[in-house]
């Protein structure tokens, strides 16, 4: 159960965001197992001066339709299984809603189950035991 946020300039409409959504959502659920309808995801989005980012640091030029996802996983994946992840979320927000691959960013965080809590105030760890 990975929970994404997702920061964004302002001023997408509610059927781009939605499709932002839905590329990450196919790209877990191909790339890292996640079951279907397992969706967990915040969307922010910022005025100019409250998302500062590079333009070119270490890829090419970023634009205003820079997006960055932060996704948080219980369940640590393999090198090759990030690296198919990367691509195949930049090619499902090519598709749809037309991202361009150099305004897509992204980092991974894994935790453990000890540090979820899914409900009642019960400890993933306990309640359920590892993985997300």
């Amino acid at each position: 159960m990975p929970f994404t946020r997702i920061s964004l300039l302002t001023g997408k409409p509610a059927d781009y965001l939605a499709a932002v959504a839905d590329a990450l959502d196919r790209a877990l659920v191909d790339c890292f197992e996640v079951p279907e309808k397992d969706r967990f995801v915040a969307i922010h989005q910022h005025r100019p001066e409250e998302l500062i980012f590079d333009r070119t640091y270490r890829a090419g030029l970023r634009t205003d339709d820079y997006i960055f996802f932060h996704i948080t996983t219980g369940k640590a994946r393999s090198t090759e299984t990030k690296a198919l992840f990367y691509r195949r979320l930049v090619e499902n927000l090519a598709a749809s809603p037309g991202v361009r691959p150099d305004d897509v960013m992204v980092a991974i965080v894994n935790s453990t189950g000890e540090d979820w809590s899914f409900a009642s105030g019960l400890s993933a760890a306990v309640s359920i035991g590892e993985g997300a």
